[in-house]
């Protein structure tokens, strides 16, 4: 048992009141149930009731689809059923950051079938690592999440239609000491609070953009580190909110400011914990599986970066300096690469994929990379060319630059279906369309300052 896993019968011993039940959505955000203390033995056996509609509408909780009958899983016609959260014990803690509550992961069940339902992003996720275990791998990873932090008052920033924003620093401050001491305070009781929820962090610092900050999680099982990104967005979040303070995920939030990532370092061992990516006598010490692991992510990247890039947001990120992944490329070192190679040891070396913003769902991110380099291996791919910083050699088949080509690139990709049903290969697609085609269908201040009264 980890140190910060909570035994259910001592929940009342702790001064937990109330335990959340939650699971990703479509977007990794957690959503379920909160049940008082007392009720929770009898939730470990059968479970708490949620919606379907939780994974099928968009991210406003608009229903458009659902009433439409886009989904199998949910819609007028089924009923809009419900299905069975089953608490996993082994990730119950406490919620550090909110007083006397506890939460616990869970998955969603099918009451009539049993079985799991696949389109819950961390079923799939822990159908990848059961594929890893078969093939004998054990992927390590890591996530490095950058996000936006205000001094405004959230729910007045709503109100005045996120207009005014202050920035917590006033000019870029990227690893500045100084600007991070006035914030200490705040910080150091973060990660108290989220190392007492078992969210390990690495370390952090003041970002480049006004305002922007990052935190590095400690190396980890996968499926542990999904958990702790969806945890820490949350703890990040409301204790901001606690302080006044407003935060956001988002890929691009400010015009002329550095976009927010969520870079993705990837090892693997084997069955015997040996390094698979450590060759002495391999240029860089990159092994053969390395090589083919990279060249995998490369390949099948522009059909799944609909899962890096999920909004339409995502893309105006992509369009900024380069830092987020030039083209479809490989380096040693480099931050203009999408893959960027680090580690000069057996027990450090790894790559680091730069694709993915702030706004990834942690899970399907995560399936996806390793999904990609899963293959890349079984295939024994043979790496491309480096990317050479002069001559922007080795920098080829762009990702797609939309949220509408990137849908479209999913539901043309050769690796999706060898994760997914073709159910939730649509699923998916569907509600990336709707998000594409919400935008193009509404006019925005952009529109009316740009055109009103000068076409």
């Amino acid at each position: 048992m980890n140190s910060w896993n909570v035994d259910p019968d001592k929940l009342d011993s702790l001064g937990i009141k109330t335990v959340i039940i939650a699971s990703p959505d479509m977007q990794g955000r957690l959503v379920g149930r909160r049940v008082p203390t007392a009720e929770f033995s009898g939730v470990v056996n059968k479970g708490v009731t949620i919606c379907t509609c939780v994974w099928s509408w968009d991210i406003e909780q608009g229903t458009e689809l659902i009433d439409a009958g886009k989904f199998a899983l949910c819609n007028t016609h089924n009923g809009i059923p419900d299905v069975t959260l089953m608490p996993d014990l082994t990730t119950l803690r406490r919620a550090a950051w909110l007083e006397g509550v506890a939460i616990c992961f869970a998955d969603p069940y099918d009451p009539q079938t049993g079985g799991m339902v696949e389109i819950s992003p961390r079923v799939q996720l822990k159908k990848e690592l059961q594929r890893y275990q078969e093939a004998g791998l054990l992927p390590l990873a890591s996530t490095e999440l950058e996000f936006y932090l205000f001094v405004n008052d959230p729910v007045t920033l709503r109100k005045n239609n996120f207009a005014e924003l202050e920035p917590s620093t006033l000019y870029s401050a990227d690893f500045a000491i100084q600007d991070g001491n006035y914030f200490e305070p705040f910080f150091q009781n973060l990660r108290e609070n989220l190392a007492a929820s078992g969210v390990m962090i690495e370390a952090a610092q003041s970002e480049h953009g006004k305002g922007q900050w990052e935190m590095t999680f400690l190396y980890g099982d996968p499926l542990m580190m999904a958990d702790q990104h969806s945890l820490y967005k949350l703890a990040v979040r409301d204790s901001a909110r606690k302080a006044g303070m407003s935060v956001t995920f988002m890929a691009l939030p400010v015009n002329g400011e550095p976009g927010s990532s969520c870079h993705i370092h990837l090892s693997m061992k084997d069955s015997d914990s040996h390094a698979l990516f450590w060759d002495p006598e391999l240029p860089n010490n990159m092994s053969a599986k390395m090589q083919s692991c990279i060249e995998g992510v490369l390949h099948y990247a522009p059909g799944l970066t609909l899962w890096f890039a999920p909004t339409v947001n995502s893309y105006k990120r992509h369009r900024g300096d380069g830092v987020a992944g030039l083209g479809n490329s490989w380096a040693i070192g480099d931050r203009l690469a999408t893959v960027r190679v680090l580690g000069n040891t057996a027990e450090s070396i790894r790559f680091e994929f730069r694709t993915a913003g702030a706004d990834a769902n942690p899970y399907l991110a995560l399936l996806g990379l390793l999904a990609s380099a899963r293959e890349g291996l079984a295939q024994k791919l043979q790496l491309r060319e480096m990317r050479n910083s002069v001559s922007k050699s080795g920098v080829e088949k762009s990702l797609p630059s939309n949220l509408g080509e990137a849908a479209e690139a999913f539901s043309a990709s050769s690796l999706a279906p060898q994760l997914l049903r073709e159910e939730e290969r649509m699923h998916h697609t569907v509600l990336a369309q709707h998000e594409w085609e919400t935008y193009l269908s509404k006019v925005d201040s952009w529109d009316l300052n740009r055109y009103f009264d000068r076409i």
